[in-house]
């Protein structure tokens, strides 16, 4: 019986991490995509060869992943139910960015002890750390947004019958809605200039930073902008909200949800 949550976590994990492994391929070798594509500049023909067989084959197994994976997502308790598809996208999304933070332990780990343990520090934990810090904090917010845990002022909001907190939420997600929009027009073609040369970092590890993250944080913003508009529908005909005092059984019960989580994670 104690095993039973354990192999229904390492369940859960399975589709994240087996895109998470399947996209560090991807993303590592995209060159060789935008070269079998006819974009690429004289700088990635000289380095790069067209996509072959097994990078397709990475690009299919992440695709099939990231399929089953927003199929399969379900929450876990002290999490919100899920209502739509954008919830589990975003539920799928927290997954993988769990697995990257776990990620980013193990690459400063490793660097700790080759630095002061072997005296041979690594040319590339530092940029691939902060590589995968950019995905997280970009990603996570999908995860907030999907959960209604970003930071809120509800004192005048609480006083408010249904009708005017539903025009709040309604001015809130256009004033989000527009936002993702300015991002999206501003940064759009500068972004996709960066991807398609594959802009890197310009260190001795020279990962493609700039390249990766310039179009992330559109998707990032679009997607979060997404999961509001979908919190708004879901939301809707709900009866009116009321954000009292912090319930101390409800701390209770995340901090006992946390550490369950936390007790499997090592068990798996």
């Amino acid at each position: 019986m104690a095993m039973q949550p354990a192999m229904r976590f390492g369940k859960d994990m399975m589709w994240p991490a087996i895109f998470v492994a399947a996209m560090m391929w991807v993303i590592w070798f995209f060159p060789r995509f935008i070269v079998s594509m006819g974009k690429a500049n004289d700088n990635l023909l000289s380095k790069y060869q067209s996509a072959g067989l097994i990078d397709y084959v990475f690009a299919l197994v992440a695709l099939v992943a990231l399929i089953m994976g927003i199929r399969t997502a379900r929450a876990t308790k002290g999490e919100i139910e899920l209502r739509s598809s954008f919830d589990r996208f975003a539920l799928f999304v927290s997954r993988v960015t769990m697995l990257i933070l776990t990620g980013v332990v193990g690459v400063m780990f490793f660097e700790v002890v080759a630095r002061y343990v072997f005296e041979r520090p690594t040319l590339w934990a530092n940029e691939t750390s902060l590589w995968m810090a950019g995905f997280i904090y970009l990603l996570s917010g999908l995860y907030a947004m999907q959960q209604r845990s970003h930071i809120s002022i509800y004192l005048v909001y609480d006083q408010m019958p249904r009708g005017l907190q539903r025009l709040c939420d309604l001015i809130s997600t256009g004033l989000i809605c527009l936002f993702a929009l300015a991002i999206l027009w501003g940064s759009w073609t500068e972004a996709a200039q960066k991807f398609m040369r594959w802009e890197t970092f310009g260190t001795a590890f020279d990962p493609p930073l700039p390249a990766t993250m310039k179009i992330m944080v559109i998707f990032a913003t679009l997607a979060i902008a997404a999961q509001a508009v979908a919190n708004l529908i879901v939301d809707w005909h709900r009866g009116p909200e009321s954000h009292g005092v912090v319930d101390e059984s409800e701390v209770g019960e995340m901090i006992e949800s946390a550490q369950h989580q936390f007790d499997h994670s090592k068990r798996a």
